[in-house]
């Protein structure tokens, strides 16, 4: 039976463990890309809260929290 073959179980396990890696490194491709857009995410929300803070207070609203909890 082609099952019991030792060449066989090789050629399985080593598919197997070529498998894994590929899976792993994908993972860790995909795990820095969404770390990345994250960071760039968290940038913009920190460009864009100085933004409101700066248009908050041309319109004269000087504390831009106080008046957004009133």
């Amino acid at each position: 039976m082609a099952d019991n073959d030792p060449q066989s179980a090789r050629e399985l396990s080593q598919f197997a463990e070529n498998l894994l890696q590929q899976l792993h490194e994908n993972f860790l491709a995909l795990t820095e890309k969404l770390t990345l857009r994250m960071e760039e995410m968290g940038e913009r929300i920190e460009d864009l809260e100085k933004h409101v803070t700066g248009l908050m207070a041309q319109a004269g609203i000087e504390n831009p929290s106080e008046e957004l909890t009133h």
